[in-house]
């Protein structure tokens, strides 16, 4: 199997900032041992939410199983929704500002209705 690089167009302190969460998560649990270290794992997680590489090739890429690859990703997801502020304070937030910008993304789905496609 080839492994090839990737870059990743985020910040730096984006990758230590999620490593810094990481820890913290892994100290309140009382984690011991991990095949990855916390900023390895912080990497591995922005390489699959930024650029949606797959779990087969982030297991390549890092040198550990697919399970693995998973869990990570999974863990990660949780302690950045932690963080992440609630419906009603993010509607409340965004109520004083002048302006929003909602950022989402289309997906085609299968459903018809009145001969038009959803989104």
């Amino acid at each position: 199997m080839l492994v090839y690089p990737s870059g990743i167009d985020l910040s730096s302190s984006t990758l230590r900032f999620l490593a810094r969460h990481l820890r913290q998560r892994r100290h309140e649990i009382g984690s011991r041992w991990r095949r990855l270290s916390a900023g390895r794992q912080a990497l591995l997680t922005l390489a699959h939410l930024r650029c949606g590489d797959t779990y087969g090739r982030l297991a390549a890429a890092f040198n550990v199983g697919i399970a693995t690859v998973y869990r990570y990703i999974r863990e990660a997801v949780e302690v950045l929704a932690a963080l992440a502020p609630t419906l009603e304070k993010a509607v409340g937030t965004a109520a004083t500002k002048a302006f929003v910008i909602l950022d989402g993304t289309l997906l085609p789905i299968d459903r018809i209705a009145a001969d038009r496609p959803f989104c």
